[in-house]
Protein backbone atom coordinates (compact mmCIF):
# COMPACT_ATOMS: atom_id res chain seq x y z
CA UNK A 1 0.00 0.00 0.00
CA UNK A 2 1.45 3.58 -0.99
CA UNK A 3 3.25 4.98 2.09
CA UNK A 4 1.76 7.68 2.00
CA UNK A 5 -1.77 6.53 3.06
CA UNK A 6 0.20 3.98 5.56
CA UNK A 7 1.05 7.33 7.42
CA UNK A 8 -1.77 7.24 9.80
CA UNK A 9 -0.33 8.03 12.71
CA UNK A 10 2.71 10.17 13.79
CA UNK A 11 4.83 6.74 14.54
CA UNK A 12 4.34 5.39 11.18
CA UNK A 13 4.94 8.74 9.36
CA UNK A 14 8.24 9.12 11.20
CA UNK A 15 9.53 5.27 10.41
CA UNK A 16 8.74 6.11 6.62
CA UNK A 17 10.54 9.57 6.95
CA UNK A 18 13.43 7.41 8.51
CA UNK A 19 12.92 4.58 6.21
CA UNK A 20 13.47 7.48 3.34
CA UNK A 21 16.64 8.92 4.78
CA UNK A 22 17.81 5.46 5.38
CA UNK A 23 17.60 5.08 1.63
CA UNK A 24 19.06 8.42 0.46
CA UNK A 25 21.85 7.86 2.96
CA UNK A 26 22.87 5.06 0.52
CA UNK A 27 21.82 6.48 -2.54
CA UNK A 28 21.66 10.20 -2.15
CA UNK A 29 20.87 11.46 -5.95
CA UNK A 30 17.09 9.78 -5.48
CA UNK A 31 13.74 11.65 -5.65
CA UNK A 32 11.11 9.97 -3.11
CA UNK A 33 7.70 8.84 -4.80
CA UNK A 34 5.62 7.79 -1.19
CA UNK A 35 2.49 7.09 -3.89
CA UNK A 36 3.94 4.77 -6.33
CA UNK A 37 0.88 2.59 -6.83
CA UNK A 38 -1.95 4.18 -9.03
CA UNK A 39 -5.48 4.86 -7.63
CA UNK A 40 -7.76 2.38 -10.33
CA UNK A 41 -9.55 -0.64 -9.00
CA UNK A 42 -7.18 -2.88 -10.89
CA UNK A 43 -4.62 -1.34 -9.32
CA UNK A 44 -5.58 -1.53 -6.28
CA UNK A 45 -7.00 -5.24 -6.19
CA UNK A 46 -3.28 -6.09 -6.69
CA UNK A 47 -1.72 -3.90 -3.39
CA UNK A 48 -0.80 -5.93 -0.26
CA UNK A 49 -2.70 -3.83 2.81
CA UNK A 50 -0.18 -4.73 4.90
CA UNK A 51 2.71 -3.23 3.25
CA UNK A 52 4.65 0.15 2.87
CA UNK A 53 5.35 0.74 -0.58
CA UNK A 54 7.68 3.24 -1.57
CA UNK A 55 9.04 4.51 -5.17
CA UNK A 56 12.80 5.92 -5.61
CA UNK A 57 13.52 7.28 -8.90
CA UNK A 58 17.12 8.15 -10.59
CA UNK A 59 17.79 11.50 -12.28
CA UNK A 60 18.51 8.99 -15.16
CA UNK A 61 19.22 5.31 -15.76
CA UNK A 62 21.64 4.13 -13.02
CA UNK A 63 24.69 2.59 -15.05
CA UNK A 64 25.38 1.25 -10.75
CA UNK A 65 21.82 -0.31 -9.93
CA UNK A 66 20.96 -1.19 -13.53
CA UNK A 67 17.59 0.67 -13.46
CA UNK A 68 15.52 4.16 -13.19
CA UNK A 69 13.48 3.71 -10.54
CA UNK A 70 13.37 1.30 -7.12
CA UNK A 71 9.86 0.09 -5.55
CA UNK A 72 10.45 -0.88 -2.15
CA UNK A 73 7.42 -2.90 -0.50
CA UNK A 74 8.03 -3.31 3.52
CA UNK A 75 6.37 -6.19 4.25
CA UNK A 76 4.32 -6.69 7.64
CA UNK A 77 2.89 -9.58 9.45
CA UNK A 78 0.22 -8.48 12.18
CA UNK A 79 -0.22 -11.29 14.79
CA UNK A 80 -4.29 -12.42 16.02
CA UNK A 81 -3.68 -13.22 18.99
CA UNK A 82 -1.00 -11.13 20.31
CA UNK A 83 -1.75 -8.32 18.47
CA UNK A 84 1.67 -7.15 17.44
CA UNK A 85 2.66 -6.21 14.06
CA UNK A 86 6.21 -6.30 12.70
CA UNK A 87 7.90 -6.37 9.69
CA UNK A 88 8.98 -9.67 8.02
CA UNK A 89 10.78 -8.64 4.58
CA UNK A 90 11.99 -6.29 2.61
CA UNK A 91 10.89 -6.87 -1.48
CA UNK A 92 13.20 -4.61 -4.03
CA UNK A 93 12.49 -4.35 -7.59
CA UNK A 94 14.59 -2.17 -9.86
CA UNK A 95 12.84 -0.88 -13.43
CA UNK A 96 14.10 1.01 -16.47
CA UNK A 97 11.76 2.14 -19.94
CA UNK A 98 11.72 -1.87 -20.41
CA UNK A 99 10.34 -3.06 -17.09
CA UNK A 100 11.32 -4.85 -14.45
CA UNK A 101 15.27 -5.61 -14.15
CA UNK A 102 15.89 -7.15 -11.23
CA UNK A 103 14.47 -8.12 -7.46
CA UNK A 104 15.63 -9.66 -4.47
CA UNK A 105 13.65 -10.07 -0.93
CA UNK A 106 14.99 -10.72 2.23
CA UNK A 107 12.27 -13.36 3.14
CA UNK A 108 14.36 -15.41 0.97
CA UNK A 109 17.92 -15.70 0.12
CA UNK A 110 18.68 -12.20 -0.21
CA UNK A 111 19.90 -12.86 -3.70
CA UNK A 112 19.44 -10.59 -6.65
CA UNK A 113 17.40 -12.37 -9.84
CA UNK A 114 16.63 -10.59 -13.14
CA UNK A 115 17.80 -9.61 -16.63
CA UNK A 116 20.56 -7.63 -15.18
CA UNK A 117 21.58 -6.95 -11.72
CA UNK A 118 22.96 -3.98 -9.76
CA UNK A 119 26.93 -3.95 -9.19
CA UNK A 120 27.96 -6.32 -5.94
CA UNK A 121 28.66 -2.30 -4.20
CA UNK A 122 25.09 -1.08 -5.00
CA UNK A 123 23.77 -4.41 -4.19
CA UNK A 124 25.91 -4.84 -0.63
CA UNK A 125 24.42 -1.01 0.28
CA UNK A 126 20.73 -1.97 -0.97
CA UNK A 127 21.07 -5.01 1.69
CA UNK A 128 22.17 -3.09 3.97
CA UNK A 129 19.28 -0.33 3.97
CA UNK A 130 17.58 -3.37 3.96
CA UNK A 131 19.15 -4.83 7.17
CA UNK A 132 18.07 -1.24 8.51
CA UNK A 133 14.59 -1.13 7.72
CA UNK A 134 14.34 -4.64 9.22
CA UNK A 135 15.81 -2.78 12.52
CA UNK A 136 13.98 -0.02 12.46
CA UNK A 137 10.36 -1.73 12.37
CA UNK A 138 11.19 -4.42 14.87
CA UNK A 139 13.33 -2.45 17.52
CA UNK A 140 11.38 -2.32 20.71
CA UNK A 141 10.38 0.17 22.09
Amino acid sequence: MNAAEQANNVQVASKIASVVNLFKAQFPDVRVDLKPWMNDPDTRELVDPDSIDIGFHFPGRSRLMQSRSILIQIRFYQDPLEGYRRAIGVEAAGYDHTGQQWKVSTVDNWSFEGATQPTSDSADKLKYFCRQVLELFNKTN
